[in-house]
């Protein structure tokens, strides 16, 4: 029973940090210990880098949306990088070369390949990385630019926002509260210091500070944003840079996207070396926000069995247990009515989402311990014409 009690103490503690303690250290030290960035209306060149793979059915929406955008056409060039296309996708760019859209063509390498492609090709003072699902507001890329005005900031990520369509599981219902807690907890490192990293719907750096990718196998907007802090920089948050995305429809798909990404994540925070744990407060950010999110199964199941091994004996184990089941049974009624108007009530969504996350990171974590390496990439589909804000 000691090991038992221990190991329930510890996956407790472990979870209550993950889900509360480190949002609220974030709360408290944004309060007393404030740097938001001096940010002012500036113009310099900009390039847009658009990583593509097949994506003739919004390529001509995305350029549309960035050449639409709220900024000098004088300063603004758009890269569009092709990771071996064989769709229609270039006689669409193509069609945009006398507005200032450049289109370069790579073979088939994966998204890293691509991204150092546009950046060394680029001429822009400060890079905007973009995807090509993503659609910007007609003000975005100015709100987006305007931290750079403080010489101390070397990054700006955008805010990313879901739209939500009829139909769909409840899949993207908790997509959008997970992101809408997690855009929280950015508005909060941003005031502190530093996010912890970009999400590489939109997100922008100093040409002069983007690293080439060597490893392919990772999450190559972790991998490029987080390398601006420490190089001394430091990676803001922009909540007025709003781009649309839609939200995930199918909980199969999104299911094993998340396993993906939790692979390329961890490999991403892994490839940052002693960075990852010499960096001071951005450390415990890069641990807090996202290494250790992705073990929380690893405390999540621990926690099961040893409140069920002590149930028995300790009242407060046998409730935490009740607890547990009770909110597992919720998952599994979300999961069988994803599709219904039941479904979609938050005391099920929520717990099915939560569960849904955290067994994707189990098995992406899992499928890292079998050396599992994916340099490809298949881009989410995106907005249609239509439905992107320009």
């Amino acid at each position: 029973m000691i090991v038992a009690a221990a190991l329930f103490w510890a996956s407790a503690l472990a979870c209550a940090y993950l889900y509360a303690g480190y949002p609220a250290l974030l709360w408290i030290v944004a309060r007393l210990r404030p740097r938001p960035p001096k940010a002012s209306p500036i113009k310099p060149e900009v390039s847009v880098v658009v990583p593509v793979y097949n994506e003739e059915s919004i390529l001509a929406a995305k350029l549309d949306n960035t050449i639409a955008l709220d900024y000098p056409r004088d300063r603004l060039e758009v890269v569009v990088v092709s990771d071996g296309s064989t769709d229609g996708s270039e006689p669409i760019a193509l069609r945009y070369r006398e507005r200032g859209v450049r289109w370069l063509a790579r073979p088939r390498g994966g998204k890293a390949l691509a991204l150092n492609a546009g950046a060394a090709s680029a001429r822009g003072e400060i890079l905007v990385l973009t995807d090509a699902n993503g659609m910007l507001e007609r003000g975005s890329l100015r709100a987006l630019l305007a931290p750079f005005a403080d010489p101390e900031v070397g990054g700006v990520c955008g805010h990313k926002r879901y739209r939500v369509t009829r139909g769909a599981d409840t899949t993207e219902l908790g997509e959008n509260l997970y992101w809408r807690f997690d855009t929280w907890q950015k508005r909060l490192e941003s005031r502190i210091g530093s996010v912890f990293a970009a999400d590489g719907t939109l997100y922008a750096l100093r040409r002069e500070l983007y690293v080439p990718l060597i490893e392919l196998a990772q999450a190559d907007d972790i991998a490029i944003s987080a390398r601006v802090p420490l190089q001394n920089r430091r990676l803001v948050y922009a909540p007025e840079a709003v781009v649309w995305e839609e939200a995930p429809a199918e909980g199969r798909e999104e299911f094993r996207r998340k396993v993906r990404v939790t692979n390329h994540s961890v490999r991403a925070l892994w490839n940052l070396g002693a960075g990852l744990w010499t960096s001071g407060f951005y450390s415990l950010e890069l641990l807090s926000h996202k290494l250790f999110r992705h073990l929380a199964p690893f405390f999540l199941l621990p926690l099961l069995a040893s409140s069920a091994a002590l149930a028995p004996r300790s009242p407060l184990a046998r409730a935490a247990f009740g607890a547990q089941i009770v909110f597992y049974l919720a998952a599994l009624a979300g999961f069988l009515l994803r599709r219904t108007r039941v479904g979609r009530w938050r005391p099920l969504a929520v717990p099915y989402y939560f569960t849904m996350v955290n067994a994707a990171a189990l098995l992406g974590v899992l499928s890292i311990a079998r050396g599992e390496r994916r340099r490809e990439w298949t881009p989410r589909q995106g907005l249609g014409p239509r439905e992107g804000s320009v």
